[in-house]
């Protein structure tokens, strides 16, 4: 149950740490890969402490939500006292590794770990804020990518990323209002002061100012131009998501969208193989 408690299918989230490897693989090494592996590593079990805090604080919440409900805490299979010292527990062997490995990771995955505490605690209340912390979250795991494997990153990457975190974010909240529009506030406060309407129009501005931005990226960060090609991979990724949100009435769990469907899954796996051929072989 405890491995159930550490949410495993949301560490696909975290696979955003190997993305600054994949862009630098023209220098990568099994040095780089290595770190990336921990780097990625220690994301997954950080944000696993988070989502023991997240349990623990909405226990009472999620008890009413139609699938929450069957989340250990929630359910009663563990005690939420002995959940919450395990996750405690957790978290300090985490930041002692990461200090120890890298000081100024340590100090990116503290960051993570404090700006998720004060959005279990506080900003998820907050209308708006709460998509700009999740966003602020993936942002985070790009830089700390970055630094395990001592690459820069640019503006555009970070404001791709930035983007991309926040229609996936609006998506999650758009699913969440779906299911609960008939009492909308007995799970998640912030919903009171949500639309369909509001969160449609959010969700247009972002997709197009995502798309954009990643067109851009391909022209301005330094590699070759022909990552032009990948631009129809990310079209179609993010129509196919619009898609299982306004068609089928999903998104709420983008982790499992990513491993159920397998458009997405596609995607995602031929996406990353050609921006390593691109690198690879056509960055001259």
């Amino acid at each position: 149950m405890y491995l159930a408690l550490m949410r495993p299918r949301q560490w696909t989230k975290n696979l955003l740490v190997f993305a600054a490897l994949i862009f630098s693989i023209r220098i990568a090494d099994m040095t780089m890969l290595s770190h990336a592996v921990a780097g990625f590593v220690l994301f997954c079990l950080v944000s696993s402490c988070v989502y023991v805090l997240n349990d623990y604080v909405d226990r009472e919440r999620d008890r009413m939500h139609p699938e929450k409900k069957h989340r250990p805490i929630a359910s009663g299979a563990i005690q939420p006292n002995s959940a919450l010292a395990f996750g405690v527990g957790l978290l300090a062997v985490c930041l002692l590794l990461a200090f120890r490995f890298q000081p100024v990771f340590g100090f990116v995955l503290t960051a993570y770990f404090v700006l998720n505490v004060l959005y279990s605690f506080r900003l998820k209340h907050v209308v708006i804020m709460d998509l700009l912390v999740i966003a602020a979250g993936f942002v985070l795991r790009a830089i700390g990518g970055g630094l395990v494997i001592g690459v820069p990153l640019t503006p555009w990457f970070l404001i791709c990323t930035l983007l991309l975190a926040l229609f996936l974010a609006i998506g999650k909240r758009r699913h969440e209002l779906y299911l609960l529009q008939s009492d909308k506030g007995a799970h998640r406060q912030v919903l009171e002061h949500y639309s369909m309407e509001l969160l449609n129009q959010m969700n247009a501005i972002v997709t197009t100012a995502t798309i954009m931005s990643y067109s851009l990226f391909t022209f301005t960060s330094g590699h070759t131009p022909h990552l032009m090609w990948t631009i129809v991979l990310v079209l179609y990724g993010i129509f196919r998501y619009l898609y299982l949100i306004h068609i089928e009435g999903k998104g709420g769990r983008p982790e499992k969208l990513l491993l159920e469907d397998k458009h997405i899954l596609l995607t995602v796996v031929l996406y990353a193989f050609s921006v390593a051929f691109i690198l690879l072989y056509l960055d001259k």
